[in-house]
């Protein structure tokens, strides 16, 4: 869900303090390898380092980039079929095509200079090495740096191994970390410290959960402890946790330490903790870990006793605190959950929390809270993601259907479209073959079909849409009005991809009424009237299509939504431009751009752009014009088609520049062009959005 940009340098996740302690050696190799090859895969154990390490080469490489460094977080990903999804969302690129993802992101990465950074690639190695050698053949700018404890396999590849740190950087390590929960080591520590830190091997990770412990024990202590724990695993095999290569035993043995210190309850909570995908808030780890065995009131203390043991990585977030687990802790939490027979309720109460969630989230869309709500559903979006995972392995179509469903803003609104369609797909495949809950599923099956422009597909959704709705009476008059915009909206746009605008016209017109009392009807109805307006514009009815918007923008203020009031600002753009009324268009235009940037919506920010640059040359602004529509282009990239290969969006923007032309002279023209075209987006953005006393 990014927003439209320019280069910048990857922001993987995790609040850990990024700064390097050692590594010098290891990062002036990992930068050259870089500068002359173009696929690097940094290797070595779990708790090495090679997040850390990579995150601070992306930092050092940004200059070489001209169009950026991408951080690509694989660790939540289940599926490989996935990872093209996953990085085409790390790029500012929004697919609306119905063409294969890869592809998608093989002609965007194609003309560009980029470094691709895909971190923690050991679960998906096939994937990661197919989607890699395909982007490596199209785009010779393109730089990939891959983190992964074994290599890809690639004959391209350039593997650097990293190891563990050096006695005197493991020091230095564990003094920083110590300091940093409070503790101060003394020269009378050196030689317990340095000892530690040998027996710990010089693994970065072992070394911080050791540093956490250094508030309740002294490091000699420490040191017997873990000369304990060493003796035991001697005489015993132990699980390697299902890691590949096998954890190295020093790591082993420091987890497993820390986990011995931590009280019964922590050791529960640990475990389900590990059905986390990405990060989660406190109100998540209640609803999914607590029960009769460990009561909700105790987790917020529990969570923080993890974190300052260095087991939870803590992030504060605008609306509270969230927490992270790194994913070598994670797999050992995974293993006793396994060990204690509760992983699958405890994934069940996952996978019903984000249900709820889901539920709670779409009832607010179309609300005060909405840009809110963006934001959460972004930062929960490897957790829905995990929960219909685990919908679909357990072949549970029914909630596999209705939380696909009722992610349909997600999906549609948020820039998700194809990740949408894979798993409405899916779960539409899986029983049961009627039902509301279907029938919202196949609803938003169709939206997405529509805002790929695929006919065929949108009309196959809305006869399966009528046949589930047949089977199900309506609850209410709210139900009935819901599904009635609903099939409206579907039936008119399955008309408009066509071009069969009067046909669509005449759909919609027929489903027209007030705005609904009830917030259950709003979306379908919202969707009705925007549908309604843009088939009155190409019909040259243009009168029409600003009374259309201006109810829609109306009833969106009053209810506190934006996505949909900036469509109704860019169809009053689009009006009154066909009225020649340039400078109410250009006014429209920029608050569409202004609402659609809050939001990060792509295609609303490209479509207001276009007619922001059509209004500038109808007033003369022939120069702000084309540098309008060299932004338009960048921003048209990100989304996978050139104007969603629609003949009238094409024909506007050439008509556009043609006029730039005619005012300029075609150097001039070309010129501010190319500027636009170059510019860092948001900076362009901002500028444009200021009126300047005139249109455009």
């Amino acid at each position: 869900m990014a927003q439209a940009r320019g280069p910048q340098a990857a922001r993987p996740p995790g609040g850990q303090d990024s700064e390097l302690v050692g590594r010098t050696d290891e990062l002036a190799e990992l930068t050259e390898r870089l500068a002359h090859q173009r696929l690097v895969t940094l290797t070595g154990v779990g708790g090495v380092g090679k997040t850390r390490l990579a995150r601070r080469a992306a930092a050092e490489l940004l200059p070489r980039f001209a169009d950026g460094v991408w951080w690509v977080d694989l660790s939540p990903l289940q599926d490989g079929a996935l990872l093209a999804y996953a990085v085409a969302e790390a790029l500012p690129l929004v697919d609306r095509t119905t063409r294969p993802v890869l592809e998608v992101v093989s002609e965007y990465v194609a003309g560009r200079r980029l470094l691709l950074v895909l971190d923690t690639c050991e679960h998906l190695v096939r994937d990661c090495a197919e989607a890699a050698a395909t982007l490596l053949t199209v785009a010779p700018g393109l730089r990939v740096l891959a983190t992964s404890r074994r290599p890809l396999g690639l004959p391209v590849e350039d593997v650097v191994p990293l190891g563990p740190l050096p006695e005197a950087d493991a020091v230095a390590l564990l003094a920083r970390r110590a300091a940093a929960t409070g503790v101060g080591l003394t020269g009378a520590d050196a030689g317990e410290v340095a000892a530690l830190c040998r027996r710990l091997e010089g693994l970065p990770l072992a070394i911080e959960l050791a540093a956490a412990r250094l508030r309740e024990m002294t490091p000699a202590a420490l040191n017997r402890r873990l000369a304990d724990r060493f003796a035991v695993l001697g005489e015993t095999r132990q699980a390697d946790y299902g890691a590949d290569p096998p954890w190295h035993q020093a790591l082993r043995t420091a987890i497993g330490w820390s986990h011995q210190l931590c009280t019964p309850d922590q050791r529960l909570l640990w475990a389900r903790l590990s059905v986390f995908a990405g990060h989660f808030d406190v109100d998540a780890a209640r609803a999914v870990c607590a029960d009769d065995r460990l009561p909700a009131a105790e987790v917020p203390r529990l969570l923080a006793l993890l974190a300052q043991g260095s087991i939870l990585e803590w992030q504060p977030a605008g609306a509270g605190e969230r927490y992270r687990m790194l994913d070598t802790i994670r797999e050992f939490g995974a293993f006793w959950l396994r060990g204690l027979g509760e992983e699958h309720e405890v994934r069940g109460r996952h996978r019903d929390h984000y249900r709820a969630l889901a539920r709670t989230a779409e009832a607010a869309w179309f609300g005060p809270d909405q840009t809110a709500w963006y934001g959460r559903t972004a930062a929960e979006h490897p957790n829905f993601r995990a929960a219909l995972e685990f919908c679909l392995v357990q072949q549970d179509g029914g909630t596999a259907q209705e939380l696909s469903g009722t992610l349909w803003f997600v999906w549609f609104a948020c820039g998700l479209p194809r990740e949408g369609g894979h798993y409405l797909d899916r779960a539409l495949a899986l029983p049961p073959r009627a039902g509301p809950v279907r029938a919202r599923a196949v609803w938003a099956r169709g939206l997405i079909a529509l805002a790929q422009g695929d006919g065929e597909a949108a009309r196959h959704c809305a006869a399966a849409f009528r046949a589930a709705v047949a089977e199900t009476p309506a609850r209410d008059a709210a139900d009935r009005a819901a599904t009635q915009y609903a099939a409206a909206h579907l039936d008119g746009g399955i008309h408009a991809v066509r071009g069969r605008l009067a046909e669509a016209a005449a759909v919609l017109e027929a489903a027209h009424g007030p705005p609904p009392a009830h917030s259950r009807s709003v979306p379908a109805w919202g969707l009705v009237q925007t549908a309604r307006a843009f088939a009155y514009v190409h019909l040259g009815r243009y009168a029409q299509a600003a009374a259309v918007a201006d109810l829609l923008g109306a009833e969106c203020a009053r209810r506190g939504d934006i996505w949909l009031r900036a469509w109704a600002d860019y169809l009053q753009a689009l009006a009154a431009l066909g009225q020649e009324r340039a400078e109410p268009a250009a006014a429209h235009a920029r608050a569409a751009i202004a609402g659609k940037r809050r939001l990060s919506d792509h295609l609303g920010i490209a479509m207001a752009l276009d007619v922001l640059a059509c209004a500038a040359v109808a007033s003369g602004r022939a120069a702000r014009a084309a540098h309008c529509l060299g932004v338009a282009d960048q921003v048209w990239e990100t989304i996978g088609s050139p104007r969603l290969g629609s003949p009238d969006l094409l024909a506007a923007r050439r008509a556009c520049e043609d006029a730039t032309r005619r005012l300029l002279g075609d150097a001039a023209s070309a010129r501010a062009l190319r500027t636009g075209h170059t510019t860092d987006v948001d900076t362009a953005l901002t500028a444009l959005l200021t009126p300047d006393g005139t249109a455009g």
